[in-house]
């Protein structure tokens, strides 16, 4: 994941304070000098990195802070929400509204992947009930038309094009008018790529959206560009209203600061990452989920969302029944092993729970993880329903394991790793009883419900630790003011 060595060397910087005896100005010097390190190895534009290192000092100030103040926890506040702040212009974008028709316009630079992140756009608003249409005014590169045609087909989308017609604003404006007859209310609007140093595609592009009014202008950026983020991303913000920024291809290894620099430099909310080729390899964006997982805090209410997309909407009040309960047995595991595979990429999902993606998903071994769970469940097609709906895993004797081994082609020893794994996630799931459930026995209220001891049963030792045990857990939480501070600033949200 880009940016997964930034997070690390910024966590890496934060634990080796929380090792310090005494918290002094060369403790945090050398905290923020790490961090400053790793920013401006990861691209992030040397102007950024220097204000937010001047405004936590400002935070921080060790001198004027009494005795008894947790130094360790103001100062990771202070570096968590500085790392928010970078990425959040603090202006909502505009949201389309169905039944309404919406133009919403796509600009970038050539190879940022912009035709796909369209259709990947328009069919992430088709499954919320929005009825989208794609318009390609790309004339400048071959293969454009038939590119967002195809992805457009597969989609199951309307789009608008022609192989004949060279002039774009035409072609814009003929395909939105013909969506707007046609009574689509998200029209999007895909325009050729172009880069800063030429003026004719600029001048294309100001007539384009002169033209087709758009209500939204979306600055799609590949987060592998580097320095030259912030320059390219003011070129275009100079040009258009940029309102809004996507950043693809965030499943690969480039170091991905330049992405922070992109929504300095537009002004604009990131509000959607691309990460990876599939359709629904794109999520929604949300500053503090994303903070706290690059600084392996977990995101847990994008996990609890994920999870409400998979899980049936009959089967999650009796899906929560058991959580409250703690009752965890072979059959729920497997299940929730099934809901898991159908959320997308594993190392994706396990980031979003906190310290579970260190545990469960080591570096490098995503494909090995994913055939470990599928072995698992095929262990688990070979037990009988007394033995899935058991939550005592002593009743799988010799004979039974040697059973299931051979109706699954398995060795016994893996069935018994199986087992371990089963009680290792038993113990996890176990503490989880007690949890308010919300009356309506809907998912996404689930994170609004975790209080202070929940969180703390929930978050890794090591990170309780840090923030002071339970103790200083409740304190940050009365201190933030309200749960959905709480919750934002480890990963959760407030709907």
């Amino acid at each position: 994941m880009v940016l997964a060595e930034l997070g690390g060397q910024i966590a890496s910087a934060l634990q080796k304070m929380s090792n310090v005896t005494i918290i002094d100005e060369k403790a945090l010097n050398e905290c923020l000098k790490e961090i400053t390190r790793a920013l401006l190895h990861s691209d992030v534009s040397f102007p950024l990195v220097r204000e937010m290192q001047n405004n936590i000092k400002k935070i921080v100030n060790l001198e004027e802070l009494a005795a008894g103040h947790n130094k360790r926890r103001i100062i990771e506040q202070a570096i968590f929400s500085e790392l928010c702040k970078m990425l959040d212009p603090g202006k909502p974008a505009f949201a389309p509204k169905k039944a309404k028709p919406s133009v919403v316009m796509f600009v970038g630079l050539q190879g940022a992947g912009k035709t796909t992140t369209c259709t990947k756009y328009a069919y992430y608003h088709k499954k919320k009930g929005y009825k989208p249409a794609l318009v390609c005014a790309d004339t400048f590169r071959a293969g454009a038309f038939d590119q967002l045609k195809q992805n457009a087909t597969k989609a199951g989308i309307p789009f608008y094009g022609s192989y004949t017609e060279s002039d774009p604003v035409k072609i814009a404006v003929e395909g939105v008018d013909t969506f707007k007859k046609e009574s689509c209310d998200l029209i999007i609007v895909d325009t050729s790529g172009r880069h800063k140093q030429e003026a004719t595609l600029f001048e294309e592009m100001r007539q384009v959206a002169e033209a087709t009014k758009p209500d939204l202008v979306i600055f799609v950026m590949d987060s592998s560009i580097g320095q030259a983020a912030f320059d390219q991303a003011q070129a275009f913000k100079q040009s258009v209203a940029v309102g809004a920024v996507i950043i693809t291809k965030m499943d690969g290894h480039a170091k991905g600061g330049g992405a922070l620099s992109a929504v300095a430099a537009t002004k604009s909310p990131v509000i959607f990452i691309g990460t990876g080729e599939h359709m629904d390899e794109f999520e929604v964006f949300d500053v503090k989920p994303f903070v706290s997982r690059l600084l392996g805090m977990g995101d847990w209410s994008g996990f609890v969302d994920k999870l409400q997309d998979v899980v049936p909407k009959n089967q999650q009040p009796e899906l929560l029944e058991k959580l409250s309960q703690g009752t965890f047995t072979l059959r729920i595991m497997y299940d929730q092993f099934q809901n898991i595979l159908n959320m997308g990429p594993l190392k994706e999902v396990f980031s979003m729970l906190p310290g579970g993606a260190a545990e469960m998903m080591p570096k490098g071994h995503e494909k090995e993880s994913q055939a470990k769970v599928k072995r698992y469940m095929t262990m688990m097609d070979s037990m009988t329903n007394e033995e899935l709906d058991s939550s005592n895993p002593k009743v799988f004797n010799e004979s039974r394991m040697m059973r299931i081994a051979r109706g699954s082609g398995r060795l016994v020893r893996e069935v018994m790793e199986m087992l371990e794994e089963y009680k290792r996630l038993a113990k996890i799931w176990s503490k989880m009883k007690g949890l308010k459930i919300p009356k309506s026995g809907d998912m996404s209220a689930l994170s609004r419900n975790m209080n202070a001891q929940h969180m703390s049963k929930v978050l890794p030792p090591q990170m309780l630790k840090q923030i002071g045990g339970m103790g200083g857990l409740q304190s940050l939480m009365k201190q933030m003011g309200s749960s959905k501070d709480m919750m934002g600033m480890f990963g959760g949200k407030d709907k």
